[in-house]
């Protein structure tokens, strides 16, 4: 052994009601996940100054035209979205609230990853799913750690261990 400690979680069961509370959250971020997809992206193609067409969603989403049709109704009928023929989809401010926020939960976790030291390929992918699953509270703390200085901290640990190593 190297004599260092690492933190590892308790090996406990929680009590019933925060275990519930767990898939609970995770039931409704899942649910959710493919509402703030579409419209985090319907809100950065109309920011960027394009219109936020099928086909566009389709091509950056991975799915097809067809798919992208089906979310566009269910975002009418739920009021986030409102369509014009012939051109693309328009956020409701019902609409780009979600935007904006499934956005600033992105950005805190993406920015997150990289003060660790993930690869700048990687913290996207992976922000890409964290950022529905995450709670508050843990998004203020990751805020709180990138702001103390994380960034700075974790690279002087990887100079470190490669000075030990050396």
């Amino acid at each position: 052994m190297s004599g260092k400690k690492t933190l590892q979680p308790p090996c406990v069961m929680p009590d019933a009601q925060t275990q519930s509370e767990g898939f609970r959250a995770t039931r409704v971020a899942r649910q959710n996940v493919l509402v703030e997809d579409y419209l985090e992206l319907i809100s950065d193609l109309l920011t960027e100054g394009s219109e936020a067409r099928q086909v566009d969603i389709a091509g950056r989403l991975g799915v097809s035209q067809p798919t992208v049709a089906k979310m566009f109704a269910r975002l009418a009928a739920d009021g986030l979205v409102t369509q014009k023929p012939y051109r693309g989809v328009f956020l409701t401010s019902a609409g780009q609230r979600v935007a904006d926020e499934a956005r600033r939960r992105h950005r805190v976790v993406e920015a997150f990853l990289l003060a660790l030291g993930v690869s700048r390929e990687n913290a996207l992918i992976d922000a890409e799913g964290v950022e529905h699953y995450v709670g508050e509270e843990t998004l203020t703390l990751f805020q709180t750690a990138i702001d103390s200085g994380l960034h700075q901290f974790m690279t002087s640990v990887r100079q470190d261990r490669k000075t030990h190593r050396s």
